[in-house]
């Protein structure tokens, strides 16, 4: 069973599909800190200084006690982060969009250099033998 386990996590598949997702976690974390300290401040100081992440509607303010503790904390919609995540999937599925579109054209050139004529085949070569035989009897 061990065997077959690291069989199995050694094949090419399981392997790509784990470089996957450690790079989908690096480039999503890249985008999300382009997100919300380039794109957001940018968009912000577009619409009036408005900060997208501080945006929200209170459901019910935060109760404080007389000596200044928080006894229950605000209860509140916010639609600024959630605006904030939109842009940051946006721009990782166009990330993704452009790495698999520069795969697929490398993958193609791979393909095609594949694709040329690799010359006659050994039963081809042998045919053309007999061909070449029967013709010097002749």
């Amino acid at each position: 069973m061990l065997k077959e386990f690291k069989n199995f996590i050694m094949t090419g598949n399981v392997v790509d599909l784990a470089i996957a997702v450690i790079m989908a976690g690096a480039i999503s974390a890249v985008v999300k800190g382009f997100v919300n300290f380039i794109m957001m401040p940018i968009v912000g100081y577009l619409t009036g200084g408005v900060d997208f992440a501080d945006l929200k509607y209170v459901l019910a303010e935060a109760q404080v006690a007389a000596d200044g503790t928080e006894t229950s904390p605000e209860a509140a919609i916010l639609y600024g982060e959630w605006i904030n995540t939109i842009v940051s999937l946006i721009i990782i599925g166009f990330v993704m969009f452009m790495i698999v579109k520069a795969y697929n054209k490398v993958r193609a050139k791979k393909e095609e250099e594949k694709k040329e004529d690799p010359g006659p085949s050994k039963e081809e070569k042998l045919l053309m033998e007999i061909r070449d035989a029967i013709k010097a009897q002749n």
